[in-house]
């Protein structure tokens, strides 16, 4: 599949309802910040769609892909500095291989950026995003107290968020591999943005976001906090995340924020037509999957390379059941290669059958997707 026949969603790491549930605020600059954040959002998805269409016009007339570096060579890192305003590449403020800026966004996002995609090379042996050297583009100081950070299907913006709920999500390691991951997704299973093929989309980037943040500070799945987004939460929400992998649905539970809605287990499945049919929501199901794994196998990496290597097997449309029908048959072929040690598919499998997704049978083989 090429570039320009691939879905690309505009995909944002504070999910819609919590954004909306800012909206309500008692605090009126909490309340305009976030109806600015919800509305420069919507512009975001608009633009999107618009230059999408410009460039199926326009392609195989002219070409319109940016950023892929010649012959497959390394990434090139990007960093521009929006300069408070709402568009995007205002003015570069740092490139690959030249010093510190001395802007804590510019730097962080450069390192961060760094820190992914040595990852993605080390443990996935995939060069960039699109595995063919493309290079990274990446936004800071979006617009004014921004509230959020997101993929466009071409590059990453990082807003600075209000400095009372959120801080600068560029100095962050989860918020870039976890957007940077979305982009992974484009690029392999491309998978659609609602229902369950949205909320694996989700969960997929929270888990680089995880194994990344993981590799970056030197932590182990037993140390590790498991939480995503924390790192973002500003001094009135401090200790608080966005998500928890470990225990979802416990991430945050305060005035302005209301309660972390994440179901760790199907019998509490988000059904409704909210946040794209639940991307966010129900995406700590499976979280809650990859932490079982991740604990049990004792080694976060060795579930990333599983979960990265069943990514390319799913289709766009792919569902819970699926996933985890192809996360097992994977974890099979890896014990027969040697990468993994045995019992793992019985873990992986165990997992899901304690979330409440549909028990996979684990024969002998590698199963039905051969």
């Amino acid at each position: 599949m090429d570039r320009q026949s691939r879905h690309k969603a505009c995909c944002q790491f504070v999910p819609p309802y919590v954004i909306d549930k800012l909206i309500q605020a008692r605090p009126a600059n909490i309340r305009i910040t976030a109806q600015t954040t919800a509305h420069q959002s919507t512009d975001n998805r608009a633009s999107r769609l618009v230059r999408e269409r410009t460039r199926h016009h326009l392609a195989g007339s002219v070409s319109l892909d940016r950023g892929m570096s010649e012959a497959a060579g390394e990434p090139a890192r990007e960093v521009f500095d929006c300069r408070q305003q709402w568009e995007k590449r205002v003015r570069i403020a740092r490139r690959e291989n030249t010093g510190p800026s001395g802007d804590v966004d510019v730097d962080s996002a450069y390192c961060f950026a760094g820190a992914a995609l040595e990852f993605l090379k080390n443990e996935f042996g995939r060069n960039s995003i699109d595995d063919q050297g493309m290079d990274v583009s990446l936004n800071v100081h979006f617009g004014v107290n921004y509230m959020n950070a997101f993929w466009d299907g071409e590059e990453m913006v990082f807003g600075d968020g209000d400095g009372d709920i959120f801080v600068g999500f560029a100095r962050s390691p989860d918020v870039m591999a976890h957007e940077l991951g979305h982009g992974v997704t484009q690029f392999t299973a491309n998978l659609r943005y609602f229902g369950q093929s949205g909320a694996l989309n989700e969960h997929f980037s929270d888990v680089l976001g995880t194994v990344v943040t993981q590799f970056y500070h030197g932590e182990t799945a037993r140390s590790a906090d498991w939480l995503i987004g924390d790192e973002v939460m500003g001094p009135n929400l401090r200790g608080q995340a966005l998500r928890s992998m470990r225990s979802p649905g416990t991430a945050y539970d305060n005035p302005l924020m209301g309660t972390d809605p994440q179901p760790a287990h199907m019998d509490h499945y988000y059904d409704g037509l909210a946040d794209n049919q639940g991307v966010h929501i129900n995406s700590g199901i499976p979280n809650r999957a990859f932490y079982l794994v991740a604990t049990e196998l004792d080694d976060t990496f060795a579930a990333g390379r599983l979960w990265y290597r069943a990514l390319q097997r799913l289709t766009p449309r792919a569902n819970f059941a699926v996933a985890a029908e192809i996360l097992v048959n994977t974890a099979q072929r890896m014990t027969s290669e040697g990468n993994l040690p045995a019992g793992s598919a019985q873990i992986v499998s165990a997992a899901f059958s304690e979330v409440g997704i549909l028990k996979v049978d684990v024969t002998p083989g590698v199963g039905p997707h051969q």
